[in-house]
């Protein structure tokens, strides 16, 4: 989710004061507990003394400075029309906590996954090899693509397979991600570290017109605002992030940023960051330190019609978005960590000083990016889908998703134009994302969109008791066994069972 406000302005009690130092922050106990859903905490078992550590942000002044970790770019095989990636999901250990080695998981490498380009119109086949010594998915998040290519829960797979997925990629360019999906054990394997970005590529004047080379003013910025003991163990459930003692560190691109401020030199003047909100559930906010502008480009779902300027750019859980600089000056990135489940992170972290050091002299942006006509939704096909909890699982329209035959499903037909009610009857966090196509939204809590939120969307906030209502038209693709995924992004409430299918069938 973006917001063109300050975070403090933001609705749901989210707000931090966002020109604060580093480690500045420090939530009282209610504050901590913001959208959380005490009487289920309670349920829980939980004791009050574990809850009030919460809200404690553990971030002091920046100590210590490191080079930013940009992700390896993943070489792809071409033969005649078709691009091959290989990718294995594998164990392995890292240092989430600073001199403190952790068990954790990653696509070709001990934590995090490589990027992936992928160009618009081309064919892609990827050879994924599960290496885990349990059953795994890949989910292309926000990618258009056929059900069965989707990566959801119904083409898991077993240690030892390969699930070999091949499409031909319909997306314009944006910022897209992989991670699990597999029933239940989706929050376990993305904290510990199964994601990576994929960038999509195309041919637009848009695209000519903005920087592009990866690694030099084409950077990703991969989030995570994880739960950890002091051992190094990572939390993902309940049970988990009940427990003492723990952290809640902020990870950029794999690097610990609690006491240590990354540093990127700029050799072109306009420089392009890619920002993923990789975290299982807190939210993240990206402002500069300085309290200047930032021109973002993109949401989820590719450009904006403009470049837009605003303070900072919020991302729930699951989220992307993409913004230039025009650097003359040096200037830090900060990252606001708001606590978006039962406990996690807070604070304001400088997390990227960037220095200037670029001699050419950029044109001006382009004054047009992209043409997103607004949908007339007066004839669109109307649902209501309702965002509930039954003690400490959470529900969609009734249901416990934490099986497919449990789970409610939606049937709709090839073509169809539907506009959707998102209901939040809880009072709780939710990310709401829809796999196979993009959304546009229509009102934000009965208000209707404006600035960055025109945009096109697969990942938004739904605040505790709010609502948003979302309109899709659904192309391309249909099937009769294979079904697509919409889910709590919150990766926690995934596995407790808010999600359901989506069935699209011929018309």
């Amino acid at each position: 989710m973006t917001h063109t406000t300050e975070p403090g302005s933001a609705t749901g009690g989210h707000g931090e004061n966002p020109r604060k130092g580093k480690g500045m922050h420090r939530r009282s106990f209610l504050g901590g507990m913001a959208g959380v859903g005490l009487g289920a905490v309670a349920g829980a078992g939980a004791a009050f003394s574990l809850l009030t550590e919460a809200g404690r942000s553990k971030a002091g002044a920046a100590t210590n400075t490191a080079t930013l970790t940009v992700p390896d770019l993943l070489e792809g095989t071409t033969s005649g029309s078709t691009t091959t990636f290989t990718l294995e999901a594998k164990t392995g250990t890292a240092e989430v906590l600073p001199g403190v080695t952790s068990d954790t998981m990653g696509y070709n490498q001990p934590f995090l996954g490589p990027t992936m380009k992928w160009t618009s119109g081309d064919t892609i086949l990827l050879d994924i090899t599960n290496s885990l010594g349990e059953d795994t998915t890949v989910h292309f998040h926000g990618a258009h693509v056929p059900a069965k290519m989707d990566g959801g829960p119904q083409v898991a797979f077993a240690d030892g397979k390969t699930w070999s997925p091949t499409f031909t990629v319909k997306d314009d360019a944006k910022t897209l991600w992989y991670h699990p999906h597999a029933l239940g054990t989706t929050a376990k394997q993305a904290v510990h570290g199964l994601a990576g970005m994929i960038i999509v590529e195309d041919d637009s004047t848009a695209s000519s017109d903005l920087p592009g080379t990866y690694g030099t003013d084409d950077i990703p910025l991969i989030f995570q605002s994880l739960a950890t003991d002091s051992a190094g163990d990572l939390k993902y459930n309940l049970a988990g992030y009940l427990s003492s003692g723990l952290s809640f560190p902020l990870l950029l691109n794999g690097t610990n940023v609690d006491d240590t401020t990354l540093t990127f030199t700029a050799t072109k003047t306009r420089t392009r960051f890619r920002v993923l909100n990789a975290s299982p559930s807190d939210i993240i906010t990206i402002q500069r330190g300085d309290g200047g502008n930032l021109n973002q480009i993109a949401t989820d779902q590719g450009y904006l019609t403009a470049a837009t300027e605003v303070t900072s750019i919020r991302l729930v859980a699951g989220a992307r978005a993409e913004f230039v600089l025009d650097l003359s000056d040096a200037v830090t990135l900060q990252a606001v960590v708001t606590t978006g489940w039962v406990r996690g992170g807070s604070g304001t972290y400088d997390v990227l000083a960037i220095t200037a050091s670029g001699t050419d002299t950029p044109a001006g942006l382009p004054s047009s990016l992209n043409t997103i006509d607004r949908y007339d939704t007066s004839s669109f096909t109307a649902r209501t889908i309702t965002l509930g909890q039954s003690g400490t699982s959470m529900t969609i329209d009734g249901s416990v998703g934490t099986s497919m035959s449990s789970m409610a499903m939606i049937s709709t037909t090839l073509g169809a134009k539907e506009i959707w009610t998102i209901k939040n009857n809880t009072q709780l966090e939710h990310s709401f994302h829809l796999h196979d196509v993009p959304y546009q939204l229509v009102s934000v809590n009965g208000a209707d969109p404006t600035g960055v939120d025109l945009g096109w969307f697969d990942t938004y906030e739904v605040v505790g008791g709010g609502t948003i209502k979302i309109a899709m038209e659904f192309t391309d693709f249909s099937d009769d066994t294979y079904m697509y995924m919409l889910h709590c992004h919150l990766l926690q409430h995934e596995d407790e069972g808010m999600m359901a299918s989506l069935m699209v069938t011929e018309s």
